[in-house]
């Protein structure tokens, strides 16, 4: 998965600039973003553009796709260069000028990582430290990391605080803590670092195509072609959904709060939708009669309830989540119908 830098440039393998910035001195509104082509990744390189920033991208395209960032290249203002966190070579190179870094660049599929634990401890957890590294090497100004709900494994008590047991299930959840203990030190080395604990995000450009789908999109890729939704368990479990667009303001809130280095925040609405409840918001989207859901057996390692407070994000951070379950449905499954090749089953 490394990246050699001076291999001939191509659509699939960027080059980065000779010229780059030398340590310590930035390139006026230059900003880093790993797993830049992914579903969140993609939308905060977007918003950044927007905001009139020059962004340069890191993704090695495991799970990011190029059609994600097609109207970020559209702007002359982006560089996508195709490689790996686990690539200190290609990191240093990056980092050169760089103000800000947000590091979303991951193994993300808590099942795969039961099944292929170092792999996934070779990118979260030395990619993440690599990433750290590099930033603290070129004199950025801070990192902004994503965390994961899943450090909290099953609670004990709802809402979920920040200072909640975590309590990983997963090699996964392990990692993602091992992210957090790492901002905290390099915090504490001069490096100021945030981490934001996502919840379940959904939103355009999330894909039902793999085995790991997020339920959003994989119950709303199922009515589309005309078939029932399987839900695993009764269906009241719960879980707290945060559209994808607030989670992009969470990021960017987060790289400019005085208070926010060396902590650590919780991204979600802080309302906890059951899966029946959120198959029912879903039908008023489908104007056609859609099969009933089907049940199965509970998951393996599925918790029961989550819902998390954002309270701490709010006063710290000034980020509060704005859109509604219902419009962010909407969003989504409009997205599918124009970009997904799902046909309805006859």
């Amino acid at each position: 998965m490394s990246t050699d830098v001076h291999a001939p440039a191509s659509r699939g393998r960027r080059l980065p600039p000779k010229d780059a910035a030398p340590k310590g001195r930035h390139e006026e509104g230059t900003v880093l973003v790993t797993g830049g082509a992914g579903f969140i990744g993609s939308h905060l390189v977007d918003a950044l553009l927007a905001r009139g920033y020059r962004v340069r991208v890191v993704d090695d395209f495991s799970t990011g796709h190029w059609e994600n960032l097609a109207d970020a290249e559209a702007t002359g203002r982006v560089e996508v260069w195709e490689g790996s966190v686990e690539d200190p070579a290609l990191l240093r190179v990056a980092m050169k000028g760089v103000r800000w870094v947000f590091h979303l660049a991951a193994r993300i599929f808590v099942a795969e990582s039961v099944d292929d634990p170092v792999a996934y401890h070779r990118t979260n957890v030395l990619g993440t430290v690599q990433v750290l590294q590099a930033a603290r090497e070129a004199g950025v100004e801070r990192v902004v990391l994503a965390s994961s709900a899943a450090v909290y494994g099953v609670p004990e008590r709802l809402p979920l605080g920040e200072d909640a047991p975590l309590r990983p299930l997963s090699p996964y959840a392990a990692e993602k803590i091992a992210n957090e203990m790492d901002a905290r030190v390099f915090t504490h080395l001069g490096l100021p670092v945030v981490a934001l604990r996502l919840f379940n995000v959904y939103g355009p450009r999330q894909r039902p195509d793999n085995p790991y789908a997020a339920v959003i999109v994989a119950f709303l890729s199922r009515w589309l072609q005309g078939r029932a939704p399987v839900v695993y368990g009764d269906g009241s479990q719960t879980r707290d959904f945060v559209y994808v667009g607030d989670v992009v303001q969470a990021f960017l809130r987060a790289a400019q709060a005085p208070q926010a280095p060396g902590g650590v925040f919780n991204v979600c609405r802080g309302r906890a939708v059951s899966l029946l409840d959120l198959l029912a918001a879903m039908r008023p989207l489908f104007p056609d009669h859609v099969p009933e859901p089907e049940f199965a057996p509970p998951r393996p390692g599925d918790i029961p309830h989550s819902i998390g407070d954002p309270t701490r994000a709010r006063e710290v951070l000034g980020f509060q989540a704005q859109t509604s379950l219902e419009q962010g449905l909407r969003e989504t499954l409009t997205w599918m119908q124009r970009h997904l090749p799902l046909s309805r089953e006859r």
